[in-house]
Order: C-alpha cells, then sequence, then structure tokens
C-alpha cells in the first residue's frame, strides 16, 4: 500500500526500511507477509497481520490482501481500542478505482476472526482504495492510493526516450522454423584483382585489412607477352581479405588480391529434409545472433536446388540490410527464424514490448503520461508477435518500444510490489 502516517519510532522506521530494500518476491514471502502490496519502501503503520492499520478514533481496521494457496483476496480485521472486534458485528464496502476508470467493488462477510472480501483481488494491485466501515451505529471512512508498476512520464520525455506506443488488438501469428546458419559476403560484394596478361608484379599498393575504393590503382605489372607495365584497378570498394603474392612474382591465374564489402551480407541458413517442403523463397525470417541480443527481420531470398553431400543440407540465403553493425561479421553463427505459416488471433502484442516484472510477463499500457505494468497470461509467441490470453483489455494503448525504459524508471522510483 501506499504512503500514510506512521506510529512507529524512528528506529523502526530504518529497520522496516532497510528489509523492505533487502526483501525478494517469493512465495515464502507471500506466507509471512499476506498484505504486502504497494510502493516498495512505502511506510504506514502495520497491525497484527503485517496489513495497513487505519484508524478512526478507537476503531481501527487492518486491510490484507491474502494470497497464500489461493487466488489473492482481501481479509480485514477490526481492532477497537486495538482489541478484535467480533467481525460479525462490522458492515465494510470497498472500491478500488484503477488506472484508467475501472471501479471494482468489494462485499464482505465474517469469517473466523476476519472479514473476507468476495472476489478476487485482480493483478496488478494497483489502485485507489476507498473504504466505509460501520459498527456500533458509527460509520467510518478512508481513502489512500496504493500503486505499484507505475510511473510517470511527460510525452516530450517519453518521445526522447523512444518510447512508441501501439494498441493491443487481434494479430496474424507466425508459425516459425528454426535454422542455424553463417553470415557470409555476397557475391556481390566481393571483388578479385586479377593480372589481365601474365606477367611479373612490378609493384604493389595495398595491404591485408586496408581498405580501399573503387578504382584505386593496388598493383602495376609488366606483361610478358609486350613488357609493357599496366594498372590494375579495385574494382569494388571495401577491405582486401587476402593479398596472395608479392613485388616479383609471375601474376597469372591466381587473384593478387580479394577485396569484400562489409556491408553487403547475407545469412547462409542450413535447410535440412525435414524442413525443406516449408521454407520457401519469400518468407519473412528474423535472424539472430547466438547471443540473442541482436535481431534483423529479413526475407529469404533463395534457395540453391543442390544439396551438401555430407550434411545433406541446402543453403537458404537471407539477404541482410546495409550497416547492420559488429554483430554481423562474415563468419559468425547466426539462428534464423523462418516463418512458414500464421493464424489470426484475437488479441496479442509485440514481442519486443513484454518485459519481466516480479514473476510476471508484462506490458506497460498508457493512460495519458502514466504508464502501469499489465500481467500477462500468454499463448503462442513468435520474433514478431506473441499471443495474449488474459491480463490485457483488447485496445489497450501500450508501449511497444522502449518498455525498458519504463520498467527502469518504475525500478528506479520503487514503485514495485512490496513483498
Amino acid at each position: 500500500m501506499s504512503l500514510a502516517p506512521t506510529r512507529r519510532p524512528l528506529w523502526a522506521i530504518l529497520l522496516a526500511s532497510a528489509a523492505l530494500g533487502l526483501a525478494a518476491c517469493g512465495p515464502g514471502d507471500k506466507a509471512a507477509r499476506p498484505d504486502a502490496h504497494g510502493e516498495a519502501g512505502a511506510e504506514f503503520e502495520r497491525g497484527p497481520h503485517n496489513g495497513r492499520l487505519l484508524r478512526d478514533g478507537d476503531f481501527s481496521l487492518e486491510v490484507t490482501i491474502f494470497e497464500t494457496g489461493v487466488e489473492p483476496e482481501f481479509r480485514l480485521y477490526a481492532y477497537r481500542k486495538d482489541k478484535p472486534v467480533d467481525p460479525g458485528q462490522v458492515t465494510l464496502d470497498l472500491t478500488l478505482t484503477r488506472l484508467g476508470g475501472k471501479v471494482d467493488r468489494f462485499g464482505f462477510k465474517p469469517q473466523e476472526d476476519f472479514l473476507r472480501g468476495a472476489g478476487v483481488v485482480a493483478e496488478p494491485h494497483s489502485f485507489d482504495v476507498a473504504i466505509t466501515a460501520r459498527e456500533g451505529g458509527r460509520t467510518h471512512a478512508w481513502r489512500y492510493a496504493s500503486y505499484e508498476g507505475r510511473t510517470t512520464m511527460s510525452a516530450a520525455a517519453a518521445q526522447a526516450g523512444g518510447v512508441k506506443v501501439e494498441t493491443a488488438g487481434p494479430a496474424a501469428i507466425a508459425e516459425t522454423v528454426t535454422l542455424n546458419g553463417r553470415i557470409e559476403v555476397t557475391p556481390e560484394g566481393k571483388g578479385e584483382v586479377r593480372a589481365w596478361y601474365p606477367g611479373r608484379i612490378m609493384s604493389l599498393n595495398g595491404e591485408l585489412g586496408q581498405r580501399v575504393r573503387k578504382g584505386q590503382i593496388l598493383a602495376r605489372v609488366e606483361s610478358s607477352d609486350s613488357l609493357q607495365t599496366y594498372a590494375i584497378p579495385a574494382p569494388i570498394s571495401g577491405q582486401i581479405i587476402e593479398k596472395n603474392s608479392n613485388v616479383g612474382d609471375v601474376a597469372y591465374d591466381r587473384p593478387i588480391f580479394v577485396i569484400a564489402d562489409p556491408t553487403k551480407l547475407h545469412a547462409e541458413l542450413f535447410v535440412y529434409p525435414r524442413d525443406s517442403e516449408r521454407v520457401r523463397a519469400g518468407q519473412r525470417v528474423e535472424v539472430r545472433s547466438l547471443s540473442g541480443t541482436d535481431r534483423i527481420l529479413a526475407t529469404v531470398e533463395s534457395i540453391l536446388p543442390s544439396a551438401d553431400m555430407a550434411s545433406q543440407t541446402q543453403l537458404a540465403h537471407v539477404h541482410l540490410p546495409d550497416g547492420g553493425g559488429p554483430a554481423w561479421r562474415p563468419g559468425l553463427g547466426v539462428e534464423g527464424a523462418v516463418m512458414v505459416a500464421s493464424r489470426p488471433v484475437a488479441l496479442a502484442v509485440r514481442t519486443r514490448a513484454i518485459q519481466r516484472f516480479r514473476d510476471f510477463d508484462v506490458v506497460f499500457a498508457q493512460v495519458g503520461d502514466t504508464y502501469e505494468v499489465r500481467m500477462l497470461t500468454l499463448g503462442v509467441r513468435t520474433p514478431e508477435w506473441t499471443e495474449v490470453l488474459g491480463g490485457l483489455e483488447p485496445g489497450t494503448p501500450y508501449v511497444a518500444d522502449g518498455a525498458f525504459l519504463i520498467r527502469a524508471d518504475i525500478e528506479k522510483s520503487g514503485a514495485s510490489h512490496d513483498h
């Protein structure tokens, strides 16, 4: 729950704050602290059951959310002069107003020594709370905020941070086949510097690893027939990856230099016989580094008809856009998730939007300048879309790009589940 006046001495506040900073969310903690919802580090008076204690004169009410072995439910304890009151003598109404205006109302019935709320307290446990209690001919009322997984960010700050919002709705979920492969320079990205006529190499103007531009003179050769010296330019711009001759050698059937353009790359994916009938040119594919940190959406350009004798695989060529960065270097291993089929689903979100919050997969819903977690029940997951089975209403604006920034802001502010 959120901030409220405390009656604790200073040493107790400092001790409690330290404990909250070290606490971790888990089933053991839920059993020990049945009402531990709200802003992490928030201080308020707690009752004997570790819930928020609300006072009005000599009457007090302890609010807990109990979730040990059951779906989260309200359990409230009544006291007069800090002594337990028979729950049958108290009637309660509790209203939760959530971000966006949705209202949940709870009635209560006495059970053992507490009043038990009728219904599940749905995640997230983030809301404005209004409670009315009646006992002994008196009426008591309280209001307070209890937020978790919520933060506010101006539109300008969100835009500067790369936050982009989409609306949750139907999508076509792709069925994928995962292939292994490697990054290679395309045939168009390679050039050989060869002697036009056999002869002795008189001079060389290139070293292994040197960057050269198209038309730059890299060698001069004296023709064995005419004894005339002619210049050989670089056929493409790129980097020298092979140097096979030295001054004085006779140039004939071997390239003097081999040049590669590091921006002209494709992925060569190995297609095994079991997948050959499903993988086709033109299909979308997500190429990802073996670490999983770098991903590119591309298209299967072509599949070579011949198979490798040793591995019995065909090669699928996938063009990679220029300037992919250091993750895409010739020779590096990659994975490719080829989208071979698709089916419509009623509700989906971008896979990249999903973050971890506590023990949940979440997205961050947007209402104005406020962002808040939505705990999701997920179905089929693909590189682009993930099916949502519960936890999010269709039509909800959610953070599709920059979700990590929202999560970091929430973690920084401490607006997390207080277990």
